[in-house]
């Protein structure tokens, strides 16, 4: 999880801006309820009136008020915030709020007795005994919204006597009100944008940093990492892994930090409601963490091979499409795609119980809500009807209950992602923390302009990675500037391994590799590959056309220079065939072009380096007779001064070198030319009659 929280670091000034504005958003939505309620409560039942202290009031009702206050300083206390116009009082404006709640507070059980005076004769005998009584037992401390009411309905009946036009303060007070509401909305809207706005550019920045770094390591990463990771899991990492942590980092501003604040804000509104309701919500909030708990129990496991299994299928995926042509020249279309069923059904089975499970969440989420909902309501008309709140309070309540099992639903869902998009993240950073095995030294010098290129091995010796036995063992000989030399041997006897030590895509385990007397281990890896034209046995184009694929190692190469290099690589006549010549388009991995083809645009993609080491790995295989003679005549024409080392499976290719390296299991066997060989190397001179008869041997 650490890797997971750790992407955010970068973005923490963005995150301190985004909590900053979900603290506003929160704030908006948590007074929409209040506003909703002072609507019904204020607006509605009482006519926009607020306090039970009247805003005007005749003179002879004052007198009249007054005389049910029996503390003289108390009594003057009230006259005195009155002044005088014309035959009535109008309360003191310059009075604030708070003062006028403390009045309405201690002036309360005085507006009561004279609102049962005023109205007695259309109250029920029952309801003034109770009022009455309430009084004498000093249970007035305005949390009984009922005898609150009454006291509104006195102000606004003074109000009224007074020549009020109460019908316009209600108008007024709704538009206000509801005003209020729209600002809030809108507010929390332009919030909302602004946090997702953020919020999705934090995720994507996240996203392309990732991807940024995990490429940069891999394409560093010598052939025992790649093989270590396998290139379906990299794809999958690079894709899949790196969508599921930008997507968890974008949930998590959002979500992560608004449920807290609302949830916590709700709280407390709830708490100052007074509505004694709250054992409602710490009920219904363990309920639905006692069901997440038990959901996340039972698909958590499933989250954790969610990956595994999507690399199991990018594998089979990525060899199926890669090996279409085989699997149709054997007719295995059928066994494939059984192959490929059974990764998809694991996949699939998967994907389905976890989403199986996750499904019931919101069935689950909403029963409890509107339980709540339904229990909220039953028990809050009960207290409506003994006066204890009102309908508007019932109705902030709800609200503020939903927003907290709300909040905790974001919480519990975001704990169903995060531990995927946990396995997501060590993932990539098991790949980007990763060192390669091959790299430069501190102390690493760049080969001169002038080098020569004479490759020497040292007694070399080799095993690849965790692997018992060794691939090489005591290779010793040279390659001189000018000559070719040839390496020839059966099948897996490590032809190839020698050459792949070369450019270092494996270092040697024992002995030494120099290019001029320097070991190759003290050389930085840009200037050693830069004196090194490599041709693989498997040529590998790359989407584009022609001349980016032939400039590939050298793109400010002249037109004259590519035509010369595709000219010594007998490719220019295929070239000109093309209509497009030169600007032809080249498919992904060149599977527009044939293998003979592509063989020779890799090498044209060598030659125009023109560097002091040309390394062929069986280049010339899927060459013809004529051709493979024609471009070896070219190479020796104008690659005079390069060190040609040329790994070959067939004897006619390497008649001609001047020197031919004989492999056996991992072992030189033989080395010479091959008139040397002929005479004193018996796997040479088997492999020589195997391919050749004895006319071509005599000829050569």
């Amino acid at each position: 999880m650490k890797n997971l929280f750790r992407n955010l670091i970068p973005y923490k000034k963005i995150a301190v801006i985004i909590l900053l504005l979900t603290i506003g958003q929160a704030f908006c939505d948590l007074n929409l309820p209040q506003y909703t309620q002072n609507l019904i409560d204020v607006g509605i039942q009482n006519h926009g009136v607020e306090h039970i202290i009247p805003a005007e009031i005749t003179a002879n009702e004052l007198d009249a008020l007054l005389e049910h206050i029996e503390n003289v300083p108390v009594r003057n206390g009230l006259k005195g915030t009155y002044k005088k116009s014309g035959d009535k009082y109008v309360l003191d404006e310059t009075l604030d709020k708070d003062a006028v709640a403390k009045m309405d507070e201690t002036y309360l059980s005085a507006v009561l007795d004279r609102y049962v005076e005023k109205n007695e004769a259309t109250m029920k005998a029952e309801d003034i005994k109770e009022i009455k009584a309430s009084i004498e037992s000093a249970e007035i401390l305005g949390n009984n919204d009922t005898l609150v009411g009454m006291g509104i309905a006195y102000a606004v009946q003074c109000d009224e006597e007074a020549g009020v036009d109460v019908e316009k303060l209600q108008h007024d007070y709704m538009w206000k009100c509801g005003g209020l509401m729209l600002a809030m909305a809108l507010a929390s809207l332009i919030l909302v944008a602004l946090i997702s706005f953020m919020a999705a550019r934090v995720g994507a920045g996240i996203g392309k940093n990732l991807r940024g770094k995990l490429f940069k390591n891999v394409i560093g990463f010598s052939s025992a990492e790649i093989e270590q990771f396998q290139t379906s899991s990299l794809i999958t990492r690079a894709t899949n892994d790196i969508q599921q942590v930008q997507m968890t980092c974008t949930m998590m501003l959002r979500m992560m930090i608004y449920a807290p604040c609302v949830c916590t804000w709700a709280i407390i509104r709830v708490y100052q409601a007074h509505a004694q309701m709250n054992f409602i919500i710490i009920i219904g909030v363990v309920a639905i963490l006692m069901l997440m708990g038990l959901l996340l129990f039972i698909a958590m496991p499933k989250f954790k091979v969610m990956q595994s299994l999507i690399d199991g299928l990018n594998a089979v995926s990525r060899e199926m499409l890669t090996g279409i042509q085989v699997i149709r020249a054997f007719g295995r279309e059928k066994t494939e795609e059984q192959r490929f069923d059974k990764a998809n059904n694991n996949v699939y089975r998967n994907q389905l119980f976890v989403n199986r499970t996750m499904t019931l969440m919101s069935p689950v989420m909403m029963i409890v809500m509107y339980g709540l909902t339904v229990w909220i309501t039953w028990v809050a008309a009960h207290r409506i009807d003994m006066g204890t709140i009102q309908v508007g309070a019932m109705t902030a309540f709800i609200s503020y209950s939903m927003e907290i099992v709300f909040s905790f639903l974001m919480i519990s869902s975001m704990f169903i992602f995060l531990p995927r998009a946990g396995v997501a993240a060590d993932r990539i950073y098991e790949v980007i923390e990763t060192e390669t095995s091959i790299k430069n030294k501190e102390t690493a010098v760049d080969l001169p302009e002038d080098t020569k290129g004479v490759v020497k091995f040292n007694h070399v010796s080799f095993t690849y990675p965790d692997a018992e036995e060794s691939v090489l063992s005591d290779i010793d000989f040279e390659a001189k500037p000018g000559e070719t030399t040839a390496i020839i041997g059966s099948t897996g006897c490590g032809k190839s391994t020698v050459i792949n030590l070369i450019p270092r895509f494996y270092d040697v385990t024992e002995g030494s590799i120099t290019i001029d007397g320097i070991d190759i281990r003290d050389i930085s890896l840009h200037s050693l590959r830069d004196k090194i034209g490599f041709i693989p046995q498997k040529g590998i184009l790359f989407s584009g056309d022609i001349e980016s694929n032939i400039k590939f190692g050298r793109p400010d190469a002249s037109h004259n220079e590519m035509h010369k290099a595709a000219l010594i690589a007998q490719a220019a006549e295929f070239i000109g065939d093309k209509e497009d010549g030169y600007e032809s388009y080249i498919a992904q991995g060149g599977s527009n072009v044939s293998g003979g083809q592509k063989q020779r645009l890799s090498i044209a993609r060598a030659l125009i380096k023109k560097p002091p080491i040309l390394i062929f790995d069986d280049s010339f295989s899927a060459l013809d007779m004529k051709t493979d003679i024609k471009l070896r005549k070219a190479l020796a024409d104008h690659a005079k001064e390069s060190a040609k080392i040329i790994v070959a499976q067939r004897v006619g290719t390497i008649l001609h070198a001047e020197q031919i390296i004989v492999l056996e299991d991992g072992a030189i066997v033989g080395k010479g030319t091959h008139h040397e060989l002929m005479k004193n190397c018996d796997i040479y001179r088997e492999i020589a009659e195997s391919q050749l008869s004895q006319k071509e041997l005599e000829n050569a």
